[in-house]
């Protein structure tokens, strides 16, 4: 299963022994097919808001291997992820864009979508979250108000579920509180479905990510 998943990726190795994803790979193509159908509809649902005068368009996009790609780090750990190897990784190391979204995501900020990012990293991997967005080129506000993490000691007064929210409860709770303060998000970004369930969305859009799965 390794060997099929570094084929996808197009496994590139460094005279340092680093392993990174290849721009020509399948997966950078198929990466590439979705951008292209984001950027297309945002086009037309941001100029809709434009002529509408409501709700501020927003959109919301998961951290890793939606808007950064862990393929490096995946490979680092075997595939085995745990808590400890990922806190050293992000301590010291960024993590590269995943193919395009950069562009695209400073794309629509340009364009007058407020961008929000909604991850599963714990809050104490803020700093390294916010400077590894800010190294690899997203270009837009990346201050609490607009980078959610998860907080188990201290969970937020507006998820009822507190420390125990699943994925999906997490993600479309903070994006129902993302609309309550005035913005209507008009796409929603993730690698797994439990990213882009639970409504609060217009429309959402899934990238590939054959690594792992997250209930």
């Amino acid at each position: 299963m390794q060997d099929k998943i570094k084929a996808y990726y197009g496994d590139t190795v460094t005279a340092d022994g680093e392993h990174y994803a290849s721009p020509r790979s399948n997966y950078a193509h198929q990466v590439r097919g979705i951008e292209a159908k984001a950027r297309a509809y945002l086009s037309k649902a941001l100029a809709r808001h434009d002529r509408a005068g409501k709700a501020k368009p927003a959109i919301v996009l998961d951290i890793d291997d939606t808007t950064l790609l862990t393929y490096n780090y995946e490979l680092q750990v075997g595939f085995h992820f745990t808590e400890e190897s990922q806190d050293k990784y992000l301590a010291h190391t960024d993590m590269d864009p995943v193919f395009g979204m950069d562009r695209l995501v400073n794309w629509a900020h340009d364009k007058g979508a407020e961008v929000f990012f909604l991850t599963g990293r714990k809050e104490a991997q803020r700093a390294w979250s916010v400077r590894n967005l800010k190294n690899v080129g997203y270009g837009m506000p990346l201050d609490r108000r607009h980078v959610y993490l998860k907080d188990k000691e201290h969970p937020p007064a507006y998820l009822p579920c507190g420390a125990t929210c699943t994925t999906i409860e997490y993600k479309s709770g903070t994006r129902k509180h993302i609309e309550s303060l005035g913005y209507n998000i008009v796409a929603s970004f993730g690698d797994q479905y439990s990213d882009l369930r639970g409504g609060a969305a217009d429309r959402t859009f899934k990238l590939p990510n054959p690594m792992y799965y997250l209930p």
